[in-house]
């Protein structure tokens, strides 16, 4: 069995380059791969396209990127928190392709699964529609929307094996193990790593087969994004 094991996440992220276009997984703060955003920012590494359900928040996820100026362009779905997202949108700075999240989510499946396109009633009427082909299928319109992939897409697990076989936890599953799927190179970075047959086959959501690198991280931090409480 392949050991996909590397050494450190320097090691993970070798040959990530300039303008190149990278999927970072997660949803909201949860299942964000925070060590290689930490290690693209040291690196310096700038001009990129990411791929996000979201842009993170000022000082942490992508929004540290964003601080450094190394985005050129956002494909997302939700980028409410990011005060700084919202300025170099305005300011014209930063090229923003805001798509529906369940639109985004089959876009990256659909570039993992080798499928080039399919058709969607999400959008219809709106901005998103504007260039694409519309078919209408049992009475209802819809546009046709193309597959999502990455030079590398970077995600963060819960657990994970030395032959690269991911299990996520609670809702870090719902870009995650999608994007895992169609990245050039996929790195993981996991709480725990674990020897290969250690994880039951039953709780695995993606298989190693998607994974090139994988490491465990050296901290996590448990951000919550919104915290609503009750008056007592």
């Amino acid at each position: 069995m392949i050991n996909k094991v590397v050494s450190n996440v320097k090691e993970a992220l070798e040959g990530v380059k300039d303008g190149m276009t990278l999927m970072l997984g997660g949803f909201g703060l949860c299942g964000i791969p925070e060590n290689s955003i930490a290690e693209l920012v040291k690196k310096g590494t700038k001009d990129l396209t990411c791929i996000s359900n979201n842009a993170g928040v000022d000082d942490f996820g992508l929004g540290l990127l964003l601080q450094e100026k190394q985005i050129k362009k956002m494909i997302s779905s939700y980028v409410g928190e990011n005060d700084e997202f919202e300025r170099q949108m305005l300011s014209g700075e930063l090229e923003v392709d805001l798509i529906p999240q369940g639109s985004l989510a089959e876009r990256c499946r659909a570039g993992g699964a080798g499928i080039p396109a399919f058709f969607t009633p999400a959008g219809f009427g709106t901005e998103v529609a504007e260039g694409k082909e519309v078919r209408e299928f049992n009475g209802k319109p819809h546009i046709l929307e193309s597959a999502l992939t990455a030079d590398f897409a970077i995600v963060k697990a819960w657990k994970g094996d030395t032959a690269g076989n991911l299990i996520f936890k609670a809702t870090a599953k719902n870009f995650n193990p999608l994007m895992a799927m169609a990245g050039t190179i996929t790195v993981a970075e996991v709480e725990e790593l674990v020897p290969a047959g250690q994880l039951n086959p039953n709780e695995i959501h993606t298989p190693g087969i998607f994974v090139q690198r994988i490491f465990q991280g050296d901290r996590f931090e448990k951000r919550i994004e919104q915290l609503t409480i009750r008056k007592k």
